[in-house]
């Protein structure tokens, strides 16, 4: 599988960021609206971007006859793992507009603890997984 499409749905994920700390700047109770609406989007862009690596990217490295690599691609997996049950549960908590607007600041936290985490997670798929991932596809 081309590592673009991996690429392109980080973009997605890091504009979504982007806009959403626009959204948070600008008026987190006067923008709980479009707060929540963005947060739809992302999060159907995170969970068929996961799901895709859960298909194909993980398997490839636990069929790799590499035990460095299988070992890689575990660590990332469980890791994910962690990471996608908090950001599940943020955006279960936060998918109405009157939560958000109920508590800025509860929101504002979490969301910035969720996507830090989510932020630092793609930098490094980017300079670690993806790399070996396109040795392993090319080998």
């Amino acid at each position: 599988m081309k590592l673009q499409r991996f690429e392109h749905d980080h973009k997605d994920i890091m504009d979504g960021i982007h806009e959403l700390r626009k959204l948070i700047a600008t008026g987190i109770e006067r923008n709980a609206g479009a707060i929540t609406q963005l947060l739809m989007r992302m999060s159907a862009t995170i969970k068929l971007h996961l799901a895709v690596e859960d298909r194909v990217v993980y398997p490839a490295f636990a069929k790799s006859g590499r035990s460095e690599l299988a070992a890689l691609g575990r660590f990332y997996q469980e890791e994910m793992g962690d990471l996608a049950g908090a950001y599940t549960e943020f955006a279960q908590r936060w998918n109405l507009a009157n939560r958000v607007a109920a508590d800025p600041e509860g929101f504002r936290a979490e969301a910035n603890a969720v996507f830090k985490a989510l932020f630092l997670r793609t930098r490094r798929e980017e300079s670690e997984l993806y790399p070996a991932y396109a040795r392993l596809e090319a080998a």
